[in-house]
This record gives C-alpha cells, sequence and structure tokens, in this order.
C-alpha cells in the first residue's frame, strides 16, 4: 500500500481512516480495510497469480493488486458504473499505474464476474452482495481465495472469506462484521 499513493485516488481526506466518498454513490474503503484484504488475499497474489477486483471504484485497491502480482500476473478491475470506471483510469494514469500491462479496467457486472479472465487465485469484493455470487466462486481457482462482504444493505453484514481447496471443495469463515454500499447488479441481472 507504501507504494500508491492513496491521494491519487480519493478527492479528500485521503489518509483519514474512514471510508470516502468518491461519488456515484459509491465509497473507497478506509485504509485499514484496504489493509486487512490485502493481507487476508497476500498469499494468493504472489507474482504471476490471476486476480479479480470487483467493484474497482477509484482504481486504488486493483493498483496495488497489479504491484503484488508484478509483470506476470494478471488484475482485472470492474465495476457496474461506467462513470467509476473512468475514474479509475483517470485516477491509475495520475499515479501513473495505467501502464502497469498487468492491470485492465473495464466496465462489468460483479454479480457476474469475469469468467473470460479467470479462473482466479484471489477475488476481491468491494462492496456488499445479498447473498454470495455463485458465478464468482465457480470463478475462484482451485488454491484460491476470495473476500467478500455480504449482508443486506444498511444492516449487518459480514466479511467473509471462502477457500477453494486443490479438489474444488469450497469453506467459508465469518471474519467480522462490516459496513460496505451494496454491490449493483448490471442490468442483464436485473431484469432476470
Amino acid at each position: 500500500m507504501c507504494r500508491v499513493d492513496r491521494g491519487n485516488y480519493v478527492p479528500k481526506h485521503a489518509y483519514v481512516d474512514t471510508p470516502q466518498y468518491i461519488g456515484y454513490d459509491a465509497t473507497i474503503s478506509a485504509p485499514h480495510m484496504h489493509g486487512a484484504c490485502l493481507e487476508l488475499l497476500a498469499d494468493h497474489m504472489t507474482p504471476g497469480k490471476r486476480v479479480l477486483d470487483v467493484g474497482v471504484g477509484s482504481g486504488y485497491l486493483a493498483a496495488c493488486m497489479a504491484l503484488l502480482v508484478g509483470e506476470t500476473g494478471k488484475v482485472v478491475g470492474i465495476d457496474v458504473v461506467p462513470e467509476l470506471v473512468d475514474l479509475a483510469e483517470k485516477n491509475l494514469n495520475a499515479d501513473n499505474k495505467l501502464e502497469l500491462e498487468q492491470l485492465t479496467i473495464r466496465i462489468g457486472d460483479g454479480w457476474a464476474g469475469s469468467p473470460d479472465d479467470g479462473p482466479f487465485d484471489a477475488i476481491h469484493v468491494g462492496a456488499a452482495a445479498a447473498e454470495t455470487p455463485k458465478s464468482l466462486l465457480e470463478q475462484l481457482a482451485n488454491g484460491g481465495r476470495m473476500v467478500i462482504p455480504v449482508g443486506p444493505e444498511g444492516e449487518n453484514q459480514l466479511l467473509i472469506q471462502y477457500d477453494k481447496d486443490d479438489d474444488g471443495k469450497i469453506t467459508e469463515k465469518i471474519l467480522m462484521g462490516v459496513r460496505y454500499v451494496p454491490l449493483v447488479r448490471g442490468q442483464e441481472e436485473q431484469e432476470e
């Protein structure tokens, strides 16, 4: 996190340890939550690994992840809100991180993930899903880990860690209570 200046990703109060509004009904998580999630996923974001960042928002965490996986890895950051994808690209450019070849930022539905880019060794979800999206568990590689906040909007939510073993068996571990903005469904998901 020290190699990515949060000041390039937050309009004001970048170094205060609280979530900050970034526009479009979205926030950037507090630095302690970014640190906790990076630590939980660290062993799954080593050089050469594939990572999915759902709800890329400002682009900050995707930049951190891209540095961890190195030039031989791949980080895909998706957001359903086109303006947030634009914001992430603007911020990454200001921080000279947009040129990282291992980093791709694009519009995408977090509930659907990015199946064409998987499987992923690590998946981070930066917004709370009412229930864990099955598609994300399917895109988790054997030996991989996903960290996701789960729970209804405005109510008690839990940060949950999912691990998939080498045989594809998934285990769930509740980590802590949290409060996140909701994971917005893409248009196709809303119509179903």
